[in-house]
């Protein structure tokens, strides 16, 4: 397997890092934004081309002709996705490409007044990135059916893991404890998103999943869950109506609902390392307090 990630971020790596785990065989490499952020991930061992997304990736095509499998995770601009958009001709050229991952969100669905949803669910997205994310989904999808590759879409809940979870908002002094009576979130620990992705990248996986945890639950009760945990006093709440908030920030919880996660489970056949928020957090703490 000659795995191309276009977008080596937080998921992306830990994905890296599963795919060895699977197979020690396996060939990974990427693209990041930044000449100095190559110059760090290439320190920390991972073969790494520039790619901002304006423009094509001056040294990247020879090793993405290579590549067998291709993991997509930069986000959409206005005019589409950019690997896309500057590196088709490569993809068409690439022999022996059997496999697209395309790292999709769960906001392409919209709001569902907090019930539970699965992938048959209509899309409405409520915001032009959610709208960018189903415009690029159908653009993989007749990419993939042009070439007769296979491709899988994971809609990917809100991302936590390790240096990126309410212990480091707490400590920061970002966590907020916004109170919307029935709001829920859908989160996904990035080491479940790792795990996923090589399986699925081992199997070939083929159609469309929700990549979201057990439990979806109100985004207070992890900052209430952290702060016990520390040993350190919650903030304050405050009431949805009455915070201060970003555009950004406020069009999150304009979205209410419960993601079904049944179906990337049966079709892998398997569960979540981290089912629920109360299990994430727990290993994050014992990671950070040995």
């Amino acid at each position: 397997m000659n795995a191309f990630f276009f977008g080596l971020g937080f998921s992306s790596q830990a994905a890296v890092t599963a795919m060895h785990t699977l197979d020690e065989n396996v060939s990974t490499l990427g693209t990041v934004r930044t000449a100095e952020r190559q110059k760090a991930l290439q320190s920390a061992g991972l073969n790494v081309h520039v790619f901002d997304g304006t423009a094509p990736g001056p040294d990247l095509g020879p090793d993405l002709r290579k590549a067998s499998h291709v993991v997509l995770s930069i986000a959409p601009g206005p005019e589409g996705d950019p690997a896309l958009i500057h590196h088709r001709a490569d993809l068409d050229a690439a022999e022996d490409l059997e496999w697209l991952c395309y790292y999709s969100t769960v906001g392409v669905y919209g709001d569902f007044g907090g019930n539970w949803i699965d992938e048959t669910a209509p899309l409405v997205p409520r915001n032009d990135r959610s709208d960018r994310r189903v415009l690029a989904e159908q653009a993989w999808r007749d990419y993939a059916a042009e070439r007769g590759v296979k491709l899988a879409i994971l809609r990917l809940a809100g991302i936590y893991g390790a240096g990126r979870s309410a212990f480091d908002k707490l400590r920061d002094g970002t966590a907020r404890r916004v109170i919307k009576p029935g709001q829920v979130f859908n989160r996904i620990h990035v080491a479940d998103i790792a795990r996923v992705t090589a399986l699925a990248a081992q199997q070939r996986l083929e159609g469309t999943f929700n990549l979201a945890d057990d439990e979806p639950a109100p985004p207070q009760d992890l900052v209430v869950l952290a702060a016990q945990m520390l040993g350190v006093e919650p903030p304050p709440e405050v009431a949805f109506d009455t915070a201060e908030m970003t555009p950004m920030q406020r069009s999150f919880y304009a979205d209410n609902k419960r993601v079904s996660n049944a179906a990337i489970k049966a079709a892998l056949g398997t569960e979540l390392i981290y089912p629920n928020y109360r299990d994430g957090l727990a290993a994050i703490y014992q990671d950070e307090h040995p």
